[in-house]
């Protein structure tokens, strides 16, 4: 039986492709990035109420810190590799293509995350049903298989459960230098361009799969106007383009940002009785008393000759037919 959505091409990101984009993360655009999503998930993920939320991948990024849920896990595919340990007395170098010219910006809090558990994107150890929050950080981007990741987001969360995406435009300056990168039209990648994420999956056509499985976006947010610079001083001299870009070409930024619930039509939503309803009394009937109808049906019975014989004997001392008989005469 065929599925109603196409498979997606395998993703060669690979263990190697997560470390190049961990690596790049630490870059001042990385940075730049990291704090405008940070942002975004601050304020989505703080309202969203339940019991279990689940954050999949990128754990530079901890998006479920300002969520009050009690029971929040990290979830990944696989550990990032820790740098190789540099001779004594030696400084550690940069990355394979990477000449940071500023310190990297990072969140403080980013080596300190406990992953819960290490799982497949596109099976999850969790009974359906039984998730009340999703997030995915660039995990349909970096997995292998971004269909089965969906789907399964789809199965674990519960009905009215919502599922936060972010992820890269590629209809957007960044985009188009890493189309020009993967069509070999550059000769010289850019320090800061995005290693590892291959295939960028666009807006659109992610709003299409999450309408297939029954996903209603609720909210959808763009940002990271700037072009791709290695340079943090470059980077304050471009933020003017965000602000502009928010205005004048709000879907061509670097970045997309949404959220979706899941939806399953015929279900009603049980919701907690804080207040019990009392019950109404019913409005008191009037009863006959029995015993008194008895007595007088009793006592009209034992009246009833008394006022015969009476009525008779009136009658018998009225009607006297000689004195009728006197009196025609």
């Amino acid at each position: 039986m065929k599925s109603e959505i196409p498979e997606s091409t395998a993703s060669s990101t690979g263990l190697a492709g997560l470390t190049a984009l961990t690596n790049w993360l630490k870059t001042p655009q990385g940075g730049y990035l990291l704090d405008w999503e940070r942002a975004q998930f601050e304020q989505t993920v703080g309202d969203i109420f339940g019991y279990h939320a689940l954050q999949l991948g990128l754990p530079e990024l901890d998006t479920l810190a300002a969520n009050r849920m009690p029971h929040r896990w990290l979830a990944l595919d696989c550990l990032p590799v820790p740098p190789p340990a540099a001779p004594p007395g030696a400084d550690a170098p940069d990355p394979p293509g990477l000449q940071l010219s500023t310190p990297p910006t990072v969140a403080p809090q980013a080596s300190s995350r406990k992953v819960a558990l290490l799982t497949d994107s596109g099976a999850l150890p969790f009974p359906a049903a039984s998730l009340d929050l999703v997030v995915l950080p660039h995990t349909l981007e970096l997995g292998r298989d971004a269909h089965a990741t969906l789907r399964e987001v789809q199965r674990v969360l519960v009905p009215e459960g919502r599922v936060v995406i972010s992820g890269f435009n590629p209809v957007s300056l960044w985009g188009v230098g890493q189309k020009r990168r993967r069509l070999g039209r550059s000769r010289s990648a850019p320090a800061s361009s995005l290693p590892g994420v291959n295939e960028w999956i666009g807006y659109w056509r992610l709003r299409d799969w999450l309408r297939l499985l029954d996903f209603e976006v609720e909210s959808a947010q763009f940002g990271c106007y700037t072009p791709v610079l290695s340079s943090q001083a470059w980077i304050g001299r471009f933020r003017w383009m965000d602000a502009a870009g928010r205005r004048w070409w709000p879907i061509f930024g670097a970045v997309y940002f949404l959220a979706a619930v899941k939806r399953v039509h015929g279900v009603r939503l049980l919701e907690p009785a804080w207040k019990v309803r009392k019950g109404t009394a019913a409005a008191p009937a009037a009863i006959a008393n029995l015993d008194s109808a008895r007595r007088r049906s009793a006592q009209c019975r034992s009246l009833a000759p008394a006022a015969e014989q009476s009525i008779g004997g009136a009658a018998s001392s009225d009607f006297n037919p000689a004195k009728i008989l006197s009196d025609e005469r």
